[in-house]
């Protein structure tokens, strides 16, 4: 299996590149996120997904361990092949989707081209659990206070009635206003705003 491919940019595109390894020229197809970040360099690390159906062998390169594991998250979720999970990595940053699956964010993940109401549910059903386990190396993970306040928020919005996505949606954009927020109490106010508005 390749774990990854170090080389010379060869060709670059917004949607695969060649790098040259060892005599050969590997063609990896990438998303817009890893392109934006390799789109200057002359020279390339990509860890790699090696996908092998029937007729076709197919390299998918990442720039880093997160992207490259949302991928492999993607994949497994019924309905959803590479090249969908391609397109939900270059529609959304690894933080954006993270974000949308954990705050069940069902309209920000629809509007990824090719993602239907059913199959952006089952991405939601299928991968919140293992992201909320799973320790991405993200900027916009909460401290653990942040977050038992964050749950004992969306505990009391969801007991006043209010429904848990929406919920979930209006504790995200707080705790993106104000990451460093105080209280519950002050989560729960700042929230109840952001649902009345």
């Amino acid at each position: 299996m390749i774990t990854y491919v170090n080389g010379p940019i060869a060709h670059k595109t917004p949607s695969f590149v060649v790098i040259e390894a060892g005599g050969l020229g590997y063609h990896i197809n990438i998303s817009l996120y890893t392109y934006t970040k390799i789109e200057k360099a002359e020279k390339a690390k990509l860890l790699t997904h090696f996908h092998v159906k029937e007729d076709q062998q197919t390299l998918y390169g990442f720039y880093d361990e997160t992207e490259r594991s949302l991928f492999r998250l993607l994949i497994g979720v019924n309905g959803v092949g590479p090249s969908t999970a391609l397109v939900v990595l270059s529609s959304m940053n690894p933080d954006e989707f993270r974000s949308s699956v954990i705050g069940e964010d069902v309209s920000s993940i629809r509007k990824v081209k090719g993602i239907g109401p059913k199959t952006a549910q089952r991405i939601i059903l299928d991968l919140k659990d293992k992201m909320m386990k799973e320790s991405f190396d993200t900027p916009t993970m909460l401290s653990p206070q942040s977050n038992t306040q964050r749950a004992e928020a969306l505990s009391a919005l969801v007991n006043l009635g209010f429904g848990r996505p929406a919920v979930q949606r209006a504790l995200n954009r707080v705790f993106a206003a104000k990451p460093d927020i105080g209280t519950s109490e002050d989560i729960i106010k700042l929230a109840l705003r952001e649902l009345s508005s």
